[in-house]
């Protein structure tokens, strides 16, 4: 039986769905032994110009992640995406290890004397936020890498 890896990222943007491609190639060449599901690539259900209702799209998607031994998750975004949140909900639920990918530069600089001070001032934070329930989710059955080189490293650790 192979391993099954789940995918969760927003999808909905041009540029989130290349990033995704290109994410998830690196993931099949570097295990090209797990399958990896991707919402994404599931036409029946996500192509745009065709229709599936919510039920359709939730039972679909949550088979596939309830048969993964692995989920992994782009955090990435202003906020982490509505549906990636849920999906870590599921999985965490389920016993499932999770993975995250947050990889915003704002994370940087955290013994910058000045953006630490500017914390003190209403809307000066110079760093992102980032939803601390979900992350807590992912952290207690899992970890979050901020780049994608050891996020993709860190998937035979899971497997």
């Amino acid at each position: 039986m192979s391993k099954k890896i789940y995918f969760a990222s927003p999808l909905f943007s041009e540029m989130e769905k290349s990033y995704n491609e290109k994410l998830v190639l690196s993931i099949r060449e570097t295990y090209p032994e797990i399958d990896v599901y991707v919402p994404q690539e599931q036409g029946e259900i996500n192509d745009k110009n065709a229709y599936a209702d919510s039920m359709a799209i939730a039972k679909y998607d949550t088979e596939a992640l309830l048969a993964s031994q692995l989920m992994v998750a782009v955090l990435d975004g202003s906020t982490i995406d509505v549906g990636v949140a849920t999906e870590i909900g599921v999985a965490y639920q389920a016993g499932i290890p999770i993975i995250g990918l947050y990889t915003d530069s704002r994370q940087q600089g955290a013994t910058n004397l000045q953006k630490l001070a500017a914390l003190q001032e209403v809307a000066e934070s110079q760093f992102s936020y980032v939803n601390l329930y979900t992350v807590g989710l992912i952290k207690m059955n899992g970890a979050i890498y901020s780049t994608s080189e050891d996020f993709i490293t860190a998937i035979k650790d899971y497997l």
